[in-house]
């Protein structure tokens, strides 16, 4: 009487394996992409903070520009950040896409978008 193996074959775990491997890599691609998201959000928060009562958009910018530096920012830029006039307050967007490369010719497009509004000064 022959016995019957049972479990997963070699080729069985490859089909199992491999798209788990593929959103692993796209993990590990897209994970500074986030981190370099992270570090401009918290570069205009602060800046939002810290210039509530600015009668103009370039200290804004100066303390974006600031921040960016120091975190070693390098996309998006200063210039694509968008500050205006909203009532008594300012209200500073990052709008930016980042594209990564995954393998080959096949890339991922990540979208970010941020809007962050200083505290009414009430001088407008």
């Amino acid at each position: 009487m022959r016995k019957r193996e049972k479990g997963v074959t070699t080729i069985g775990w490859l089909f199992l394996l491999t798209p788990i491997a593929i959103l692993a890599y796209a993990g590990i691609r897209l994970t500074p992409v986030y981190l370099n998201y992270m570090k401009v959000v918290r570069a205009i928060e602060q800046a939002a903070s810290d210039n509530r009562s600015a009668s103009d958009a370039q200290p804004i910018r100066t303390a974006i520009d600031r921040h960016f530096e120091i975190d070693m920012v390098e996309f998006p830029t200063t210039k694509d950040i968008t500050i205006k006039r909203d009532g008594g307050a300012w209200q500073i967007e990052a709008a930016y896409d980042d594209e990564v490369p995954l393998f080959a010719n096949v890339s991922l497009r990540v979208t970010f978008d941020k809007k962050v509004r200083t505290a009414g000064s009430g001088g407008e």
